[in-house]
């Protein structure tokens, strides 16, 4: 979701942009610095469309990947009642930390892989 909230927002950018108006105005209105308003024109008029898209290795980094399935696996297997248990289980086995909510969505990913 907050890729299509990016994308929309660097959409409207350009939109701006083509009807005149200044990168310091873009800036203002969109709450962004008046160096990403000419970033994002620049990426737009190099690539068209394209360009507004994130690019690969872009952005924060995940906390949890696939490599953590096993891990996750496990830890949830020793402490099934307590998903902060499992979580720092987990946490002891990779030396990775997340909170509990990520925790939670992680498993939940993998409960929706092994039911597809």
């Amino acid at each position: 979701m907050a890729l299509l909230i990016v994308f929309v927002s660097d959409a409207n950018l350009i939109l701006l942009k083509s009807e005149g108006k200044s990168a310091p105005q873009i800036a203002e209105m969109l709450e962004v610095t008046v160096p990403t308003v000419y970033t994002w024109v620049k990426r737009y008029e190099e690539n068209g469309i394209k360009g507004l898209e994130t690019r690969p290795g872009q952005g924060r980094k995940p906390i949890m990947d696939c490599s953590d399935e096993e891990a996750v696996r496990k830890a949830i297997e020793e402490d099934r009642q307590s998903v902060s248990k499992a979580r720092e289980a987990w946490q002891n086995a990779t030396g990775k930390e997340a909170s509990d909510i990520t925790f939670k969505r992680f498993l939940e990913t993998l409960v929706q892989d092994i039911s597809v």
